[in-house]
C-alpha cells in the first residue's frame, strides 16, 4: 500500500475500495502509518467527502476494530440514545433508567465533556464512588441483570475510532459530516443495538449550529443505521439556550434526580419525553406516541425510574442514597445570586459562554487531562421571553472560592441579554427517519 497514492486519489475525489480502506485503517491503528500521513488523508476526506460505500466500510472497520456487546439472546429490544452535545444537556441520566423501566434494555455508552459542551460520563462521576469504567463484559452482565448500564468508552470499544478522533481533534478535521457520522455510529453499533435514537442539537450552542447541516448529519447516521439493521430515529432539538436550569456536573445530576421525582423543568422534560417516546417506538414496545408517553410518565410518577437509577448507581460503585438526598452530591464552597440588572424581558441566554464559564470555574475541560471540580456551575431560573424586574434573582453561581464568584458573575452578564424578545425557537423542530424529514407538531414548517 502506497499511502501518498491514497492521499492523492482522495484529494482528487476518487473513492477507495473496501479492501483499501481495510488496509489503511489496520495499518494506522497498528502504528505502521505515521500521524502526518493520516492527517493529510483526513484533510482530503474533509474536502472531498466519502461515498456511501466508503462511509459504510469505514464505520464497520472502526466498529470491528474492538470488542462488542452481544444481546442476541436477551429477548428484549436493545436501544440507546446519542446526543451531539450541548450545555445543560442531561437527558441521558433520566432517559436510561426511565426507558429501561419500561422493558427496553439500555446499554448506554457515553463520552466526556470537552470545550463548551458537557459530558454524561463527567456528570455520572460526580456521584460519589460511581464507576463508568466497567469492562464490556461487566456492562453486559449488568444490562442482563438490571436492564441498563451507563459507562464510558473504554479501549475495548472501537479503538480505531478513538485513535482517528484524537488526530482529527488536533488537525481541524472534526467538523466533517461523514467522519462525525462514522465515528458516532461505529461506537453505537458496537453496543449490539436493535434501535437507536439520535438527539441532534442545532443552534448557537450546538456543535452543528446550521439547521441544514444538522439535518444532513442526522440523515447520514440514519442511513448507516439502516444499512446495519439498526433502525434509527433522529430528533432535531434546539441548543439556542441551555437545557433545563442547571449547568455543571453535580448540579445537573441533582436536577435529573428532581426530574425523576416529577419536578423537572418543563423544557428538560419535554425533550426527555420526546426522546423516550422515540426509544420505545424504535424498540417496538409502543407504536403509538401517546401510549408511549403515558408509559414513560407512569415510570416517573410511580418512582420506578428513580428506583432503577439508585440500583444502577449501587451496581456501579456509587452511593445510591443521593437519589433520596441529593445534598450528598459534591457542592461548591460558595454561591452567589445574580440579579437582573434592569427591568425588561430576557432576550437570550447564550449557551457557549455558559459552557465556557463552567470550564473557567473548574467544572469543564480545556484539555482531556484537566481534573474537574464537580460542584461548580450555574443554575439559571429564567428562560428567553421571561419578564424580569431590576434586582430580581435570576441565577446562582456555584464556585470554589470568592475570586471565582466574580468570574461566574461576569459570565452571566455576558451570556444573558435583555430587550425585545427574540423569535421563539421550538424545543424540537424535526423528526427524521429513513422515510424522510417531518416538522415536529407545532414547530414552524
Amino acid at each position: 500500500m502506497q499511502v501518498p497514492t491514497l492521499i492523492e486519489r482522495k484529494r482528487n475525489g476518487e473513492a477507495l475500495s473496501a479492501d483499501e480502506w481495510a488496509e489503511l485503517i489496520t495499518a494506522y491503528t497498528g502504528g505502521r502509518i505515521p500521524d502526518y500521513q493520516m492527517a493529510a488523508f483526513l484533510m482530503a476526506v474533509w474536502f472531498r467527502g466519502l461515498t456511501n460505500a466508503e462511509l459504510l466500510a469505514l464505520t464497520a472497520l472502526m466498529r470491528d476494530s474492538g470488542d462488542r456487546l452481544h444481546f442476541r439472546d436477551l429477548g428484549l429490544p436493545v436501544v440507546d440514545k446519542h446526543s451531539t452535545g450541548g450545555v445543560g444537556d442531561k437527558t441521558s441520566l433520566i432517559l436510561a433508567p426511565m426507558v429501561a423501566s419500561c422493558g427496553v434494555a439500555v446499554p448506554m455508552i457515553s463520552g466526556r465533556g470537552l470545550g463548551h459542551t458537557g459530558g454524561t460520563v463527567d456528570k455520572l462521576e460526580s456521584i460519589p464512588g460511581f464507576r463508568t469504567d466497567l469492562s464490556l463484559r461487566d456492562a453486559e452482565a449488568q444490562v442482563r441483570r438490571l436492564g441498563c448500564a451507563m459507562i464510558g468508552q473504554t479501549g475495548e470499544v472501537a479503538p480505531a475510532d478513538k485513535k482517528i478522533y484524537g488526530l482529527r481533534d488536533v488537525t481541524a478535521t472534526i467538523d466533517s459530516i461523514p467522519l462525525i457520522a462514522a465515528s458516532i455510529m461505529s461506537k453505537k453499533l458496537a453496543e449490539g443495538l436493535t434501535g437507536l435514537v439520535l438527539d441532534v442539537k442545532t443552534g448557537a450552542g450546538a456543535f452543528m449550529p446550521d439547521l441544514p447541516k444538522s439535518i444532513e448529519l442526522a440523515q447520514t447516521m440514519i442511513a448507516i443505521g439502516q444499512a446495519h439493521q439498526c433502525p434509527t430515529i433522529a430528533l432535531l432539538t434546539t441548543m439556542d439556550h441551555p437545557l433545563g436550569m442547571a449547568a455543571g456536573n453535580a448540579l445537573e445530576v441533582k436536577e435529573c434526580i428532581e426530574a425523576m421525582r416529577g419536578e423537572g423543568p418543563p423544557d428538560l422534560m419535554e425533550v426527555t419525553y420526546a426522546l423516550g417516546v422515540a426509544m420505545l417506538q424504535v424498540g417496538g414496545v409502543e407504536r403509538d406516541a401517546v401510549a408511549a408517553r403515558s408509559r414513560l410518565e407512569a415510570a416517573i410518577d410511580s418512582g420506578r425510574a428513580a428506583g432503577l437509577f439508585a440500583e444502577i448507581i449501587a451496581a456501579q460503585g456509587g452511593n445510591p442514597a443521593v437519589v433520596d438526598d441529593p445534598s450528598l452530591l459534591p457542592q461548591a464552597a460558595v454561591q452567589g445570586v445574580f440579579e437582573a440588572p434592569e427591568d425588561g424581558v430576557v432576550r437570550r441566554i447564550e449557551p457557549r459562554p455558559i459552557g465556557r464559564g463552567i470550564a473557567a470555574l473548574g467544572g469543564g475541560r480545556f484539555t482531556m487531562d484537566d481534573v474537574l471540580d464537580p460542584g461548580v456551575g450555574f443554575v439559571i431560573s429564567v428562560r428567553p421571553g421571561d419578564p424580569v424586574e431590576r434586582g430580581q434573582p435570576i441565577a446562582t453561581v456555584h464556585a470554589k472560592h470568592d475570586t471565582d464568584l466574580e468570574v461566574g458573575m461576569a459570565v452571566l452578564r455576558s451570556a444573558i441579554s435583555f430587550g425585545e424578545p427574540a423569535s421563539a425557537v421550538p424545543l424540537i423542530s424535526h423528526r427524521i427517519t429513513a422515510g424522510g424529514v417531518e416538522p415536529w407538531p407545532g414547530a414552524p414548517a
